[in-house]
């Protein structure tokens, strides 16, 4: 697909993968849009000739509004990337913090069906589109000590399976992105031990920007550290 002037919208946009994302896609020459719920990360982000816009991907009326800015400025959305996520330090189930748990389903799982619900609604209307959910290896096989997290995941992707059916008939595409581990703020509160073989963002960003180029793009894609 060509990139070049397409609107990409990023959710978690400002730091980690999201960054690596919108950077490459302006390398790309495309338009790209980002939000954060902390506004104090939108600063700087005009110089690098990217939009960002304060918006909690919790809230479906938080990504609606985004969405109407968006179609205010560029009148069209090509694609919307739900890339917003956090993470949990892993522990035995007896021992994990269900409640935190809480919210790393309502961005894991709610955050990509609000964002996914609001992009198709406004791609129905434009007939064409691209939807792409940021998963990970974590939804695709369990993890000792990572059941919230890998069920957050796995949640996301049923639902990805479930939007890329109901679209089947369309030009709109649903996508899902699993990457390995990266070297990202997600793990700023305890790294795993094998922190120093994560991949960077940059490379999977790049995977991803790659795939997107291609002309017969895979809807499914899976990158690991030995890819």
């Amino acid at each position: 697909m060509e990139l070049k002037n397409k609107v990409v919208v990023i959710t978690g946009g400002t730091s980690g993968l999201g960054k690596a994302l919108a950077l490459a896609f302006r390398k790309n020459d495309a338009n790209v849009v980002v939000c954060t719920r902390d506004e104090n990360q939108l600063t700087g982000l005009s110089e690098e000739g990217i939009m960002g816009i304060k918006a909690d991907v919790t809230k479906e009326s938080d990504l609606k509004k985004l969405s109407e800015e968006v179609i205010k400025k560029f009148g069209q959305i090509d694609f919307w990337i739900n890339n917003a996520g956090i993470w949990l330090p892993h522990a035995p189930i007896e021992e994990t913090d269900w409640t935190r748990a809480h919210e790393v389903m309502e961005v894991n799982l709610f955050g990509t069906v609000y964002g996914s619900k609001v992009a198709l609604i406004q791609m129905r209307k434009q007939d064409f589109g691209s939807i792409v959910n940021i998963i990970s290896t974590s939804g695709l096989e369990g993890r000792e000590g990572g059941s919230a997290y890998c069920a957050s995941k796995y949640a996301a992707d049923g639902f990805t399976k479930s939007l890329r059916k109901e679209v089947e008939e369309t030009d709109i595409i649903v996508f899902s992105v699993y990457p390995g581990g990266m070297r990202t703020n997600l793990f700023d509160e305890k790294k795993p031990e094998n922190y120093a073989d994560y991949m960077e963002p940059s490379f999977v960003a790049d995977k991803i920007v790659e795939n997107l180029k291609s002309d017969t793009p895979k809807e499914e894609l899976v990158i690991r550290r030995n890819n």
